[in-house]
């Protein structure tokens, strides 16, 4: 069943390189990312899962939990663990997915539902729809998704600053424009009336057109 922004994210029970988990117990009352590989011992994911490794500490600071998936099993990932800290300088802190069988894949949409055979005999192109990144928000809603081609890294500078905008989102009723930063001014929502907004913003804002009132970001 192909899945939307807003569904439920799928829960599953699956081995990971910290053990076994529940994918909706390990995620609790915070928010989760779930990023996925094609294969282990793969050129670009190597760059990637270092890279995330060395943002662990700011997606926590989010209350974001980090994992991985790749279709390969866990014993592959140990070892390829070994080579992601040795190329990109990041020991991987996170859990990572066994998804040998292609559960989870298949789970989240990310391969086709009749795809067949062990992850030992399929090849990457085989895998190459497995390049998706999921948000994952406390009430394990769907806030995100994205698909990556393989040949191109994913940005997960991005997916930090995406990950703000839709917390900043979650708690007040505005909006983030085009490149929006953190820090930078934000929009009221036009289900907001404008009674409300003077209460919400009672500094008032600027409005170049009436559908669009720019505030600064609220603390």
């Amino acid at each position: 069943m192909a899945l939307r922004l807003g569904d439920e994210a799928p829960d599953f029970s699956a081995a990971t390189t910290q053990g076994t988990i529940n994918f909706h117990e390990w995620i609790g009352d915070g928010w989760a990312i779930l990023f996925s590989h094609p294969k282990d011992f793969t050129p670009v994911c190597t760059t990637e899962l270092g890279y995330m490794a060395g943002l662990q500490a700011e997606f926590a600071k989010r209350n974001t939990k980090i994992i991985g998936l790749s279709v390969d099993s866990v014993a592959d990932h140990e070892r390829w663990s070994k080579d992601i800290e040795e190329t990109q300088g990041h020991r991987v802190n996170y859990p990572m997915i066994g998804d040998p069988d292609l559960k989870v894949a298949k789970l989240y949409d990310m391969i086709h539902p009749n795809a067949t055979g062990t992850a030992k005999e399929r090849t990457a192109a085989d895998n190459m729809t497995v390049r998706s990144v999921f948000v994952i928000g406390p009430d394990k809603k769907i806030k995100l998704m994205l698909t990556y081609p393989m040949s191109t890294g994913r940005n997960f500078d991005e997916v930090l600053r995406v990950l703000d905008s839709i917390q900043l989102t979650a708690k007040h009723k505005v909006a983030t424009p085009v490149n929006w930063k953190p820090g930078e001014d934000v929009i009221i929502v036009p289900a907001v009336s404008d009674e409300e907004a003077r209460t919400r913003f009672p500094d008032g804002w600027r409005a170049p057109k009436p559908y669009m009132r720019i505030v600064p970001q609220p603390k």
